[in-house]
């Protein structure tokens, strides 16, 4: 691309959300007890099932899920709670851009690796150990970040090539690709197209994937009844399919069917539910695990007679 057709933006104007001033400080306050509930839970349960040796499929899957909605949340909503302090709605055009790459896609293939556990788990029971070895589950993660790693640096390639001329004003939150594409002073269909390419690898396939597994789960529990080697496996159906639903539906409403909202209001708004409310997943499947949850009490426990051991030998 030659010179004069790059970008001559320095930097962009977030808006924000749709909010009245005099709401601000009420905002502040539900995002800074969600980002906080998000980040200090998603550590305790990674110390949790780390701690107590939980290192069963389904929570090998787990603690990379906590760790990546914490790194998920915290791209963006800090951000969030600057602005509404300070007011400052700038970020500057190579932030943008590196906000753009790590706003990561990785859930989607590690929900529907817990998808294929579950499935191996119901389907599969006699050989669930057999077939989800320690190797399997690190070659599914191995892949998921190297498919994920990949459709970002694509999205922060083809932004970058992008000129931005005397509109710099973002009617959103965060640098969302959507928004930036209608921005920019290029002809973007092609980028449109490549980006709608990539959106079907990494939410389409994997939603697929998750569907079948189900589909296969449901039509063995109608067949056979479940055993005892299996209940366990399928009492996380639901918690599983309550977060595949408000994951990708929000997803799909946003991106492949944004006629369905009537503002660009009702968009940022659903954007700020996927960005803030979805980071909590985990704590969905923890709070209906009883073995989380022992493993919970058990570190607090431990956390308290440390505690009792340090003030008594003052």
């Amino acid at each position: 691309m030659k010179p004069e057709n790059q970008s001559c933006v320095s930097e962009f104007l977030l808006l924000g959300l749709p909010i009245r001033p005099e709401q601000q400080g009420m905002f502040f306050a539900l995002f800074l007890g969600v980002y906080l509930t998000t980040v200090l839970g998603n550590m305790l349960i990674l110390r949790s099932s780390g701690w107590t040796r939980l290192h069963t499929p389904m929570y090998f899957f787990l603690r990379y899920l906590a760790l990546t909605d914490i790194s998920f949340s915290s791209i963006t909503v800090p951000k969030i709670l600057m602005s509404m302090q300070s007011q400052d709605q700038s970020i500057p055009y190579a932030r943008c851009i590196a906000q753009m790459y790590f706003f990561t896609d990785l859930d989607d293939f590690l929900l529907t690796s817990v998808a294929y556990d579950q499935y191996v788990a119901i389907c599969h029971p006699l050989h669930y150990i057999t077939i989800m070895r320690q190797g399997l589950c690190t070659l599914l993660v191995t892949v998921s970040w190297i498919l994920s790693c990949s459709n970002d640096l694509c999205h922060t390639l083809l932004l970058s090539q992008l000129s931005f001329c005397a509109d710099n004003t973002i009617p959103h939150f965060l640098c969302d690709l959507a928004v930036l594409l209608k921005l920019s002073c290029s002809d973007t269909s092609l980028y449109e197209l490549a980006v709608f390419m990539a959106g079907v690898v990494v939410i389409i396939l994997p939603l697929i994937g998750i569907l079948i597994s189900y589909g296969c789960i449901g039509a063995t529990v109608l067949k056979v009844p479940p055993t005892k080697g299996n209940c366990k496996a399928l009492s996380t159906c639901d918690s599983h399919l309550s977060v595949v639903s408000l994951y990708y539906g929000t997803i799909i409403a946003l991106y492949f069917f944004p006629s369905y909202s009537t503002s660009s209001d009702k968009n940022i708004i659903a954007s700020a539910m996927y960005t803030v409310v979805t980071p909590l997943k985990p704590f969905i499947y923890s709070l209906r695990n009883r073995e989380m949850k022992g493993a919970l009490e058990k570190l607090f426990h431990g956390a308290k007679s440390s505690l009792n051991d340090a003030c008594s030998s003052l």
